[in-house]
Formats: structure tokens, sequence, C-alpha cells
């Protein structure tokens, strides 16, 4: 069994580019206001959902390890 995270999108950072739903169609969606949201906010690891948050524009998708927290994007400096 892989890794499961947590997806979520800062909507105070978020710009509505719509790179997420470019690059993981299966993963984000931009509502009537163009503010991206997961479409599941616990998803098995995935290369998509990685190339999504490192194509933010602003960096406002923030990906955990779902249970311990740890940080997957933007990696812990």
């Amino acid at each position: 069994m892989g890794d499961r995270w947590h997806v979520e999108v800062d909507r105070g950072v978020c710009i509505g580019s719509g790179m997420c739903v470019n690059n993981a169609p299966d993963g984000f969606r931009l509502d009537t206001a163009r503010q991206s949201h997961p479409l599941t906010p616990e998803s098995d690891a995935g290369e998509r959902l990685l190339a999504a948050a490192e194509g933010c524009p602003v960096e406002a998708i923030l990906i955990t390890l779902s249970g311990t927290g740890e940080p997957v994007f933007p990696p812990e400096e």
C-alpha cells in the first residue's frame, strides 16, 4: 500500500491560474470565483498531484502525509 496525501489549497494565496487543473484535472477544480479546490482532500500519492503543487505559480497547494502531517510540498527547508 502506498502513501496517502492530504491536499489543501490556501485560498488566501490562490490566484486562480488554473495550472493545478491543467496538471491534475482529476485532482482539482476551480469554483465560480476561480479559487482552486482539491476534489478529494485525502488522495493516493501521485506524480500529477505533486506536479500541480510544484507548478502553482504562488505555491498555494500544500501536500502533507496523511496521518503524520509530514510536509511533502512545499518541502521543509
